[in-house]
């Protein structure tokens, strides 16, 4: 063997077929150490359950499989302390562990890849990696919703202007605003529930592409590692990334989402409107005029919305070309996938942080709702209940509104008789309905914008979170 070999084997641990030593250029553009090293801690937790099994099997010895273990538990100490150093000539975490167990125990870690590729090794270790993540959003989300439900509760009869084609449309709550919120929440906590099952599904025991000739239990590991099921085709089990994808087309519609709450807050919060208060500490002045308080975090927000769904476009190029199975530009799924999850992450602490601090001005709120003709429904639902068809109703209203425009008064200013000019069946009562509070008051059903359904609302969407926060998922054994 020569000298030069002998190098190629100690620096690369798959060298043996080459002749030249890796460019310098092509070693750096190649390795992924500098972002995949966030995998670390999946990668033990997939090559501790593969030693068991390995171990089960008869592969390895229980002598053997007791040393590999106890080396993947001081490098897991190791990284859990920040004490793991990793090098770019191994390229990516799953080398630097397999170069770092050899260091530690010797020839015997060089069993520890038997049966295994990287191709069905990174790919386990990204689906443990997200499935962890997306617990953790999970929880952020039930953490927004409780400070959503805590601020219907406290404002469940707060009047304000609900909008459409942002012109003022018909007097809401506030409270049923925030459960608004809720449910688009909630929308997205299901599916990431429904995306974390997907998620779950072990393609370890694939290798590289084929599977493998040895006698491997795929279900012990799925069980050690508390995966629902298998990856049935071991060359879709390399190569998938729907579980990715999916993931990313969420976060991007729960972004959606979050852009849309920015932008109420924005503009509630500003001059013009003047519904809301900021806290200070989610603000920031300007430079030169003194008298501003900008809202950035939900303008960052507002903004990072475009960076997530950037980041589900480039999957999807990514993936659109490749055949099957395995192909290097899978490389490039984890920093999309990664940056995604942090700053899903941070978008959720700001909103649970932010939102339950909101001063709320009602008295500008009930002010904005009662202009802009916001209960000429009613006057139309109290013309029909009167024994006028709808349309007909409904072009008597506009007739009033005109006269209200040129008058320049509201709906309840105008005198009973001038009202009866236009319709003979308006009595007196019709004034009921033509306040902003009789409005919400009469939406008295599921659904509705009356301050009692907000209230049962509540009652019942808290007990679903409580529901919640009681179940777990199967946790696993390493």
């Amino acid at each position: 063997m020569s000298q030069f070999e002998s190098k190629t084997k100690q620096t690369k641990l798959w060298g043996g077929r080459f002749s030249e030593f890796l460019d310098a250029f092509v070693e750096t553009f190649t390795a992924s150490i500098s972002f995949d090293q966030r995998l670390a801690l999946q990668d033990i937790q997939g090559s501790l359950a593969h030693a068991k099994m390995l171990e089960k099997v008869g592969i390895l010895t229980r002598t053997d499989s007791q040393v590999i273990q106890k080396g993947l538990h001081t490098i897991r100490e190791d990284i859990q302390a920040n004490r793991f150093e990793v090098s770019i000539a191994h390229e990516d975490i799953h080398m630097n562990i397999e170069a770092r167990l050899i260091e530690l125990v010797g020839e015997v870690g060089k069993k520890l890849h038997t049966a295994r590729s990287r191709n069905d090794q990174v790919a386990t270790d990204l689906r443990l990696y997200l499935r962890t993540e997306i617990d953790t959003l999970l929880q952020g989300i039930t953490d927004l919703q409780q400070g959503l439900l805590n601020l219907a509760e406290r404002e469940f009869d707060t009047i304000m202007p609900g909008f459409t084609h942002l012109q003022v449309a018909q007097p809401v709550t506030l409270g049923h605003h925030m459960l608004a919120w809720f449910e688009m929440l909630e929308r997205d906590y299901q599916r990431f529930v429904e995306c974390r099952k997907r998620v779950n599904h072990l393609p370890l025991g694939s290798a590289a592409l084929a599977g493998t000739t040895f006698p491997i239990d795929r279900a012990y590991c799925a069980e050690l590692l508390a995966f629902d099921t298998l990856c049935e085709n071991s060359l879709d089990a390399v190569s998938d990334r729907d579980f990715v994808i999916e993931f990313c087309s969420h976060a991007s519609i729960m972004m959606m989402h979050f852009s849309r709450i920015a932008e109420e807050l924005i503009l509630w919060a500003s001059t013009q409107f003047q519904f809301i208060e900021l806290p200070d500490r989610f603000c920031t002045g300007s430079s030169i005029m003194p008298q501003k308080k900008n809202p950035d975090v939900p303008e960052l927000i507002r903004g990072k919305t475009g960076r997530v769904i950037g980041h589900l476009v480039s999957l999807l190029v990514l993936m659109k070309s490749q055949t099957l199975a395995y192909n290097k530009d899978n490389q490039e799924d984890k920093e999309p996938l990664f940056d995604t999850i942090d700053t899903l992450k941070h978008c959720l602490k700001a909103y649970a942080e932010m939102i339950p601090a909101v001063q709320v001005n009602k008295v500008a709120m009930l002010e904005a709702a009662s202009h802009g003709f916001s209960t000429a429904t009613d006057l139309a639902d109290y013309l029909v209940n009167q024994g006028l068809a709808f349309r007909d109703a409904h072009e008597v209203v506009g007739q009033v509104v005109q006269l209200c425009i040129k008058e320049k008064c509201t709906l309840d200013q105008v005198p009973l008789d001038q009202l009866q000019k236009f319709n003979a069946c308006i009595k007196a009562d019709v004034y009921e309905v033509l306040t902003v509070e009789g409005s919400v008051n009469a939406r008295n059903h599921i659904g509705g914008c009356a301050p009692k359904q907000v209230k049962k609302q509540v009652n019942r969407l808290r007990a679903c979170l409580k529901e919640r926060t009681g179940a777990s998922a199967q946790q696993p054994l390493l």
